[in-house]
């Protein structure tokens, strides 16, 4: 299977299950599915922005991992058809690794290879490195990988002073967890400036980084899901473990040509792939998750 086919197709996360019939009559460009995806679902943090006063249980919804369970809710609050933009109150909480999620399964139903990128933005505070997803898609008539931010509509663009096409994001712009691992282990960036709220250092850009090369291999998960060494303290990791990250890094910090590689690592190294259960940050406290 080349990579192209790989992620034309859906994985465990971007799979629509039984709602698949819903994506029918979507279109297939990338400026008008990123409009759909911003007509269904508002971030969690830019709730106040658009005059939400967001309650504890609509908060919650971030915790939807799968695409079956987030279209399940989306259809729960309002039973039109995707293509119809909801009213602010009628879209379902998410984050940027949902809308992220969103666009990558809607073009992968139309065949186009997707996959969600985790890593950081430097758009949102210029001195910081601020945690972040973006959709990444190969783009056919320019034979190239690009960066897309589902979530930056009009509203947030305008108060960003967003200066670049977010449907084109420059790497320069969004750099992904093993980037940012390498600027740090090479002494080329502070791991403390890396992050969000009042978390940060090497440890979080070592979680972007797993979480990245998981997503790679079709395992979305949720920005405080954990596994592997992802739970293993960076200052505790023996010489092979950080040799083996700096060999992975190598290989995802720009747009994965030895896709082949990378895979086969994941899949034969306990320390990367995700297994059968995770723990996760649940109303702050660390819970044992199964995957379903």
């Amino acid at each position: 299977m080349s990579d192209l086919t790989y992620f034309a197709q859906y994985g465990k996360m971007t799979d629509p299950g039984s709602y698949a019939h819903l994506y029918t009559d979507l279109p297939s460009d990338v400026p008008s599915l990123v409009k759909i995806v911003q007509g269904l679902i508002v971030h969690v943090f830019w709730g106040e922005s658009y005059g939400l006063h967001l309650s504890e249980e609509r908060k919650a919804e971030v915790q939807l991992r799968s695409m079956e369970r987030r279209l399940r809710r989306m259809l729960e609050l309002d039973p039109s058809s995707l293509t119809t933009p909801r009213p602010n109150e009628k879209k379902v909480v998410g984050n940027c690794r949902d809308f992220s999620l969103t666009l990558a399964s809607m073009l992968q139903s139309k065949g186009i290879p997707a996959r969600p990128r985790c890593g950081f933005a430097t758009y949102f505070d210029p001195k910081l490195y601020i945690d972040h997803w973006v959709c990444e898609y190969w783009n056919e008539a320019e034979q190239r990988w690009m960066f897309v931010d589902a979530q930056l509509d009009d509203v947030q663009q305008n108060i960003l002073k967003t200066t670049f096409n977010t449907l084109d994001v420059p790497r320069d712009q969004f750099l992904v967890g093993s980037a940012a691992w390498k600027m740090c282990r090479g002494g080329q960036a502070n791991p403390d400036h890396f992050g969000i709220f009042d978390m940060h250092g090497m440890d979080f850009v070592k979680g972007d980084f797993l979480r990245d090369v998981a997503a790679l291999n079709k395992m979305e998960l949720l920005p405080w899901d954990c596994w592997g060494m992802i739970l293993t303290e960076y200052e505790t990791l023996p010489p092979d473990d950080l040799s083996m990250l700096d060999q992975l890094a190598d290989l995802t910090a720009k747009d994965v040509p030895e896709f082949d590689t990378v895979r086969k690592i994941y899949e034969s190294d306990p320390r990367l792939g995700v297994g059968d259960s995770i723990q996760s940050y649940v109303n702050g406290s660390m819970e044992h998750i199964a995957l379903r």
